[in-house]
């Protein structure tokens, strides 16, 4: 009699812990890649004010060709102002170099970086890009917390209906959490804490506007290993626990199957 009490009993809290469950994995999976598209983006971001493509300060890359008009008209000026013969001589020599010789074409002024070139046309400045980062920030943070929430009610919910894979859902779990701790800007929240993923336009504007002028290589490793080294960790451990909630919902369904 417990014994056919308890079989229908057990189905259906198994069917309510796989509704649940695939509840859970539908929203890990939109966290996932809410979170992996804001880190790329950040990224990019990065990469776009640390080649040059987007100068700090909000000013526009412009090409400037006053410079080569000047070379190219100043010699000219200067040999017709020559009184002796030897200045005139060397004037028009140094004229004949900056032309490149009366026979032959004017050397081109040198172009500017294509992305560059982008940046001008579509009118990108530096406050564009900083008001991007804070939406980023501004989805990346909670979006990475519900990831992680999400983790804790499937492994909940793993341990409640006994569907097992709880070695592979309790990794996950703790993989989520150490890559929060190693997203979220701790700094900010204290002096002298932790240094996380996430900056701030300021921070950015500030470091790689110093990095133009040129640092050491010490600092230069510093300064990449902070927006890049950080950011690679984090992209690591956001993949290695998706993987491993994979592996446990894979674990669920051959389970249910052999039984």
């Amino acid at each position: 009699m417990n014994e056919e009490k308890n079989g229908p009993t057990n189905l259906l809290d198994t069917t309510d812990c796989l509704e649940a469950i695939g509840v859970f994995r539908w929203w890990k999976n939109l966290f996932f890649l809410i979170v992996v598209l804001c880190l790329l983006l950040l990224q990019g971001l990065f990469w776009l004010v640390e080649t040059g493509c987007i100068k700090t300060g909000g000013e526009e890359v412009k090409i400037d060709t006053s410079v080569v008009a000047t070379e190219e008209v100043k010699p000219a000026g200067e040999a017709a102002k020559g009184a002796t013969g030897g200045a005139v001589d060397k004037i028009a020599e140094a004229a004949k170099e900056v032309a490149g010789g009366p026979n032959q074409p004017v050397k081109a002024a040198p172009q500017e970086h294509p992305s560059k070139k982008i940046a001008v046309i579509l009118g990108v400045k530096f406050e564009h890009l900083a008001w991007l980062v804070r939406l980023f920030n501004f989805v990346i943070v909670p979006s990475a917390a519900l990831y992680c929430l999400t983790m804790l009610f499937c492994l909940k919910v793993s341990l409640v209906g006994r569907l097992g894979g709880i070695n592979h859902i309790s990794r996950a779990f703790f993989i989520s959490l150490v890559m929060v701790v190693f997203l979220l800007p701790w700094y900010k929240l204290a002096s002298g804490a932790f240094v996380g993923a996430l900056y701030g336009p300021q921070e950015l504007m500030t470091s790689c506007g110093t990095a133009e002028g040129g640092k050491e290589f010490a600092t230069m490793m510093l300064h990449y290993l902070r927006f890049s080294g950080l950011w690679v960790l984090v992209v690591l451990l956001l993949i290695f626990s998706q993987i491993r909630s994979a592996r446990w919902a894979r674990t669920i369904l051959r389970r249910l199957e052999v039984v």
